[in-house]
């Protein structure tokens, strides 16, 4: 009787034991790049919403200094740098879901560190890296050149290699809006050589909630998603919108790019991030963006954000102006 018992106990220990492993097992630890960037950081937040333990998303960082916010959420937090393979491998130990958001360090190099990470993520095991691209008509023949290029290299890269991916080819944020529209558009009006193109502008918060549908849910290995809004608008039409939501007219004004450019240096920019705006003013115009794609719903089970609504979380302070 003594050994039964001794028997059914060690059992319901194996039993337990196993159980736990099988649980443990089942977890993934999501690394994201770019962590204390935009779309990083709202993209971790989306995670958390949805349920994921802190202590299951790593968080990269090239600064540790600048990763307080991360901490005190209980993250864990690994320093490396797209251009150190050692720092990227000791990242990636242990790591299942990649979020590789692309760098924004000078244009030349970013495949090169894309390629990096991809290569340090596939030699330490990463089961699945999902990538933010870019979405446009055609990315190899866009007007931007290399600025945009480096994405198509960085797909068809990870199209090559055999680690599970998900393209998320994102458009333009919407946040950029008032970085490209200027300050006082009540009384200067929109003033941006964007023609009559049209762009399917979506909120960061959006493209981030989308990111964390697919680093949580399964079924998305080796799939490409267009990330954007399923109305495209002109800066026309945001003028009006605009109008609408202050109450006062609001006007768009087509100035030559050279003179956009010298008025963004004006207003404090760099020549050659004035410069770097003014070419997605034009790639706007020649119809770039208007893809007319979106797999929002798709993902999230509803539509996008409206633009005019996501503009009113804005601008709606300025009625009272």
């Amino acid at each position: 009787m003594l050994l039964t018992s001794k028997r059914n106990y060690s059992n319901q220990y194996l039993f337990l034991y196993t159980t736990k492993v099988i649980i443990l097992k089942t977890k993934n630890m999501i690394l994201v790049t770019g962590a204390t960037g935009n779309l990083g950081k709202a993209t971790i937040h989306s995670l958390l919403s949805r349920g994921i333990a802190p202590s299951d998303i790593t968080a990269l960082v090239r600064d540790e200094a600048r990763s307080a916010e991360l901490k005190s959420k209980g993250l864990q937090i690994k320093v490396g740098d797209y251009q150190d393979m050692e720092s990227l491998k000791s990242a990636f130990q242990g790591v299942d879901k990649l979020l590789l958001i692309s760098s924004s360090s000078d244009i030349h190099q970013r495949f090169e560190q894309h390629r990096n990470a991809i290569n340090a993520a596939r030699e330490k095991g990463v089961g699945h890296i999902v990538y933010t691209s870019f979405d446009m008509k055609n990315l190899q023949q866009s007007i931007m050149g290399e600025e945009v290029r480096y994405h198509a290299y960085t797909a068809d890269y990870l199209k090559q290699i055999g680690t599970p991916y998900t393209l998320m080819n994102n458009t333009m944020y919407a946040d950029m809006i008032p970085i490209l529209s200027g300050k006082d558009i009540l009384n200067k009006g929109i003033a941006i050589p964007a023609g009559d193109g049209k762009t399917p502008f979506l909120p960061i918060t959006e493209m981030a909630e989308t990111l964390a549908v697919v680093l949580t849910t399964p079924g998305h290995e080796n799939k490409e998603y267009v990330i954007a809004a399923e109305t495209a608008f002109s800066f026309a039409e945001i003028a009006d919108m605009l109008s609408d939501i202050t109450g006062k007219k609001i006007t768009y004004h087509q100035p030559e790019v050279n003179a956009y450019i010298a008025r963004l240096i004006q207003i404090g920019a760099s020549e050659e991030d004035a410069a770097y705006i003014a070419r997605f003013c034009v790639a706007i115009a020649k119809g770039e963006f208007d893809t007319n794609k979106s797999d929002v719903r798709r993902l999230l089970g509803r539509s996008p954000v409206s633009l005019k609504d996501f503009l009113k979380s804005i601008y709606s302070s300025l009625v009272e102006l």
